[in-house]
């Protein structure tokens, strides 16, 4: 005959137990060392690219209370007019003279009219008025003027 071990009539364990595998039991922890790798890298790469998305001309802007405009899928076309007077198309330094021909060989290539002025705020009102007019001339009837924000307001709130 056969030798082996006998166990009880219950089996070796209480009846009505669950038996538990050694491994099976769910995890109660969630592991986040991977959704914080992805997340530091994300950091690393926007950090690297929003001073990219900014024009390199530095210009002292003036101040406003206006809000920002809404921006389009298009990327937006900036003319710069520094304090000294010096005019840029993006980051291009553009004569005067040459200005509006460029202006209509872009607004020929380009599907909208909008156009961002950026101006120091120590220039003449009539040396923007003159560009803000060139601007129309080459094409560009939809202008914006660019502020930062949180300037004075007319109304005697607080900006």
């Amino acid at each position: 005959m056969g030798a082996g071990v006998i166990k009880g009539a219950s089996g070796g364990h209480r009846r009505g137990a669950r038996r538990r595998r050694r491994g099976t039991q769910p995890m109660a922890e969630i592991n986040v060392t991977p959704f914080v790798d992805v997340m530091l890298v994300l950091l690393i790469i926007f950090m690297v690219a929003a001073p990219l998305l900014t024009v390199g001309v530095p210009v002292e802007l003036p101040k406003t209370a206006a809000n920002a405009l809404p921006t389009d899928a298009e990327e937006p076309l900036t003319v710069t007019l520094e304090a000294d007077g010096t005019l840029s198309i993006q980051n291009t330094v553009t004569a005067r003279d040459e200005l509006v021909a460029k202006l209509r060989a872009i607004a020929d290539e380009r599907e909208g009219d909008r156009i961002f002025l950026r101006a120091d705020g120590g220039i003449a009102y009539a040396d923007v008025m003159e560009v803000m007019g060139a601007l129309n001339a080459g094409g560009f009837s939809n202008v914006g003027l660019v502020t930062d924000t949180g300037g004075p307001t007319l109304d005697e709130r607080d900006g």
